[in-house]
């Protein structure tokens, strides 16, 4: 037993042997099995690849589809759009469409035959109706017109088939409001032609001679204008004197059955004719019609107010300026933008004047005479710059004023300019120069009797109220007091001027208390006017009264605070009253509104003197020396120079 548990081990090696190469072949299977299934994951890589770029591309073209789709989508919408649009514009354009259509004519077979189409007949229409619009000037808004075609003329040319142009004629005539015009030509006998033009229902037929196309063409343009814009012909022919009483007829005729808006226009239209040439009396009251008719429309109260200063009731023309002052402020659209525009300083500039502010006045005429012209009131406001100059006493700048002059405004025109020439010779108190003028002036005025459209009733009222007062005081400061008396006694007593001036007159003749009398009168005319004060207050200092003189410069500087005349004077009566140290704040109040008044630099310069300001006065009289003063106040310059040196 034992020698068996001794003896010899087993062979175990090829057991062994085998276990290796089970465990090889094993291994082997493993790594293959691994390759496999790396290949398989490297095939999977592969093919997640292909699936992603496949993915992506899809997705891209997915994306793109998408695109294209909303892109194709939001063309359509755009197209319904813009088609919506279209026809919303169209309709609105259509419903508020109120041009003229001029349809062809029909024309004999042989006119057509040489280029005489109907088409060119309506054309030729065409082209005269458009330029007697062009012609037609007026501050009335298009939109006021009961039928406004205003400067929108056709000539409507027919097409055959469905087209965007005849879809929106379709609209216009079922929505709009257009006029047309159809017609015809053709021969009445050998030679003679008939053009007949209707509008609607209605038509007008205008023979004459063949040869004489033209002027037949124009008749019945105006036949036309009058039936479709009749207050629109009516400023049309109101550029042709010699057709005035059809202008009259017209607007008389719209005063009563026209339009709301007719009727407004036709009595501003009417009161106008009667202040420029037939019933100046009567325009305020033909103008005031429109009152109640128009209440916040800034003309009424401007064409009152102008009237009213011509006929030289202040008080009355002062209060109806204003008011159209502040109305031409608001652009309510009741005037067109033009016609607002340089009315606004144009009444500026007459409130101003009525205030004694010539500085302010001269600045609204220069502002309105760069304007574009609207019923001569730039024409106006150039020319007139002379009267403010004379009222800064810049005698100088006065007489270089241009006396140039819109030809179409014609003799009446030129009198207006001359009357206010006239006043402007006496504000600068040159007597000389006003009875010269006012000699001429006068022949012109009478003159215009030789014109069918001016009434004796016009001439009356201008020689009045507006050239003799001047003239007679003239008379009476160049020692004509016989002849001034009697051609003031001429004027009405409803005049203002004409009342300032006879206290004037009275006071050259050294009638105090006449003077006083008529220095009364015209402030209870005209309360609000300066000038009656600062004249009075001026007597009373020649007459050594300082202390009645001060309280007249007072009331004037509360009626017209930028008047200088007042404030200087008031210094010349302190400067007598030996306060020239209170007279040196009125000098220099003074200046600020007629900074180019030699006599004012002069007395200036005089209290400077008495208050001990040697240097400062010397200044002032430099001042004064460069400046237009009187022969006497020169000589005074001279001498207080001389002593003061």
């Amino acid at each position: 037993m034992a020698d068996d548990r001794s003896g010899a081990q087993p062979d175990t090696s090829g057991a062994i042997l085998l276990a290796a190469l089970a465990g090889a072949a094993k291994s082997e299977k493993v790594d293959a099995l691994l390759d496999r299934q790396a290949a398989l994951v490297e095939l999977q890589i592969a093919d997640l690849k292909r699936e992603d770029r496949i993915r992506h591309w899809s997705l891209r073209v997915r994306h793109i589809n998408d695109v294209m789709r909303l892109a194709f989508e939001i063309s359509i919408a755009i197209v319904l759009v813009t088609v919506v649009v279209f026809l919303i514009s169209a309709i609105w354009t259509a419903a508020h469409d109120n041009s003229l259509v001029i349809e062809a004519f029909n024309v004999p077979q042989d006119m057509a035959s040489r280029g005489l189409t109907g088409q060119v007949v309506a054309a030729q229409l065409q082209d005269k109706l458009a330029a007697m619009q062009n012609e037609t000037d007026s501050a009335r808004p298009e939109t006021s017109y009961a039928h406004n075609w205003g400067e929108d003329i056709k000539v409507e040319i027919p097409n055959t088939g469905v087209s965007i142009g005849e879809f929106y004629r379709y609209l216009a005539r079922w929505l709009g409001h257009q006029t047309h015009i159809t017609g015809e030509v053709y021969r009445v006998q050998n030679g003679t032609i008939a053009i007949t033009a209707r509008t609607g229902d209605e038509g007008a037929t205008v023979t004459g001679p063949e040869a004489n196309l033209d002027g037949l063409i124009q008749t019945a343009a105006e036949k036309i204008y009058e039936r479709t814009q009749p207050y629109r012909y009516a400023i049309f022919l109101g550029n042709d004197p010699r057709r005035e009483n059809e202008v009259v007829a017209i607007l008389r005729r719209l005063a009563i059955n026209g339009s709301p808006g007719d009727r407004i226009w036709a009595h501003m239209g009417l009161s106008t004719i009667m202040s420029i040439a037939t019933d100046p009396l009567g325009a305020p009251a033909e103008q005031a019609k429109d009152l109640p008719l128009a209440p916040d429309l800034a003309l009424v109260p401007q064409n009152m107010g102008q009237y009213e200063l011509g006929l030289d009731h202040e008080e009355a023309a002062l209060g109806y300026l204003e008011r159209a002052q502040e109305r031409f402020q608001i652009d309510d659209g009741q005037i067109n933008e033009r016609a607002r525009r340089i009315s606004l300083p144009g009444t500026e500039a007459a409130v101003a004047d009525l205030r004694g502010d010539y500085k302010a006045a001269l600045q609204a005429k220069t502002e309105a005479a760069g304007m574009a012209e609207y019923s001569f009131i730039a024409a106006f406001a150039r020319e007139n710059t002379r009267y403010d100059y004379a009222g800064l006493h810049e005698l100088t700048a006065a007489a270089g004023v241009s006396h140039e002059r819109p030809p179409e405004g014609g003799p009446g025109l030129a009198a207006a300019l001359d009357q206010r020439n006239l006043a402007a010779a006496s504000l600068a108190r040159d007597w000389p120069a006003v009875l010269a003028q006012g000699k001429k002036l006068e022949a012109a005025v009478r003159n215009l009797l030789s014109q069918a459209i001016y009434t004796r009733n016009f001439v009356d009222v201008v020689l009045t109220r507006q050239i003799w007062p001047f003239v007679a005081r003239a008379m009476a400061m160049t020692g004509q007091v016989a002849g001034a008396e009697a051609l003031i006694a001429k004027t009405p007593p409803d005049c203002t001027t004409c009342a300032l001036n006879r206290a004037n007159i009275a006071a050259a003749a050294g009638d105090w208390s006449g003077a006083s009398t008529w220095f009364a009168r015209t402030i209870a005319a005209a309360p609000s006017i300066p000038f009656a004060y600062a004249d009075w207050g001026e007597m009373l200092l020649h007459q050594g009264k300082y202390d009645g003189a001060i309280d007249k410069f007072r009331q004037a500087n509360l009626k017209g605070p930028q008047f200088a005349d007042p404030l200087e004077m008031w210094g010349e009566a302190l400067m007598q009253m030996n306060r020239s140290d209170l007279a040196l704040a009125k000098f220099e109040e003074a200046n600020k509104y007629a900074p180019n008044w030699g006599r004012l630099h002069l007395k200036w310069g005089e209290a400077l003197t008495y208050a001990g300001q040697r240097e400062d006065a010397k200044k002032q009289f430099a001042i004064a020396s460069r400046l237009d003063l009187s022969p006497a106040d020169r000589a005074t310059l001279a001498r207080v120079m001389r002593t003061h040196a």
